[in-house]
């Protein structure tokens, strides 16, 4: 499967990458938004790459072989500012986070899908050795999903499913999932979603979904610490990006856009930064015909003051 990076002519123009500039991209994936990047930089130009999936960077490093103005991190774009200080690199010119999971990672056998039937994991790393979720501050190994799906109280199952998938039959869900996991673990997506559809019955949202969607999302967000990561990078943009320098996020969850919201008011009441997006940017129709997982894609950008 191709991954197709999502608006990217709009994050072009709203992060303006010039010649001779030096531009983080926070969440490399396959490489589509770093190639464009290095176009509009050239060779005078610098490009630090991250991704907490060491596949990923493996990918890249092939991609981009024979460049000699992009650096590749396997790390999470949370710990970007001790990225810049650890490769002794003075403050960017531009960010750029996409906060929407690859394509590829469909593949990965890692339980991202519902669609096929795999190891309920949903970690972005590939082994143990590589970066957690949280960034570089924390290495402790991470629970994969079927950790928490099989030794977290109803509650706290309940909780995750409607703070972070927004599920509203959370409760439901939790207490099926506990009942079926005391007479067998539940290890697999395929079983997970069995498990879901015993719990909401026929009918529900009248199909427009899989059942099992907003429990997978509220998974995925959970295991990989995603809320945290991003407030830590808003945290620290002063540390990461120099003055007048701008900063690009694409989100994909109604979570997600409303800390880039707050965050980004709150530094334009604080003249800590300029709104370049008053509104956020979404996909053309053409976009979303060509690219379905576009629709969902909302672009906020900002000027650091």
């Amino acid at each position: 499967m191709t991954h197709i990076p999502v608006l990217l002519n709009e994050v072009i123009k709203v992060l303006d990458p010039k010649p001779g500039e030096f531009i983080i991209d926070g969440t490399a994936g396959s490489g589509g938004h770093s190639a464009e990047i290095l176009e509009k930089i050239g060779a005078k130009g610098k490009l630090l790459s991250i991704d907490w999936d060491s596949e990923n960077i493996k990918n890249l490093e092939t991609k981009f072989s024979g460049k000699k103005n992009i650096i590749l991190v396997n790390e999470n774009y949370a710990s970007a500012a001790e990225i810049l200080k650890k490769n002794d690199l003075d403050k960017a010119d531009g960010l750029l986070i996409d906060l929407g999971f690859s394509s590829v990672q469909l593949e990965s056998n890692r339980g991202f899908s519902f669609q096929k039937d795999e190891p309920l994991d949903m970690r972005y790393y590939v082994s143990e050795n590589d970066p957690p979720a949280g960034g570089g501050k924390s290495r402790e190994r991470i629970q994969a999903a079927a950790e928490i799906v099989n030794s977290y109280s109803e509650k706290e199952l309940a909780d995750i499913f409607y703070i972070y998938g927004e599920e509203r039959m959370s409760r439901q869900i939790a207490k099926k999932i506990v009942e079926e996991r005391r007479k067998e673990r539940i290890m697999t997506t395929g079983r997970l979603v069995e498990v879901v559809k015993m719990a909401v019955g026929r009918g529900y949202e009248k199909g427009r979904i899989n059942p099992a969607t907003r429990v997978f999302q509220a998974l995925r967000i959970y295991v990989n610490k995603e809320l945290e990561n991003l407030e830590t990078v808003l945290k620290s943009l002063s540390e990461i990006i120099r003055p007048n320098g701008r900063v690009a996020i694409i989100s994909f969850h109604s979570l997600e856009d409303r800390i880039v919201k707050n965050y980004f008011r709150e530094m334009e009441k604080n003249k800590s930064g300029k709104i370049l997006t008053k509104k956020p940017i979404i996909a053309s129709e053409e976009e979303i015909r060509s690219n379905p997982r576009s629709r969902s894609a909302k672009l906020r950008a900002i000027i650091i003051m």
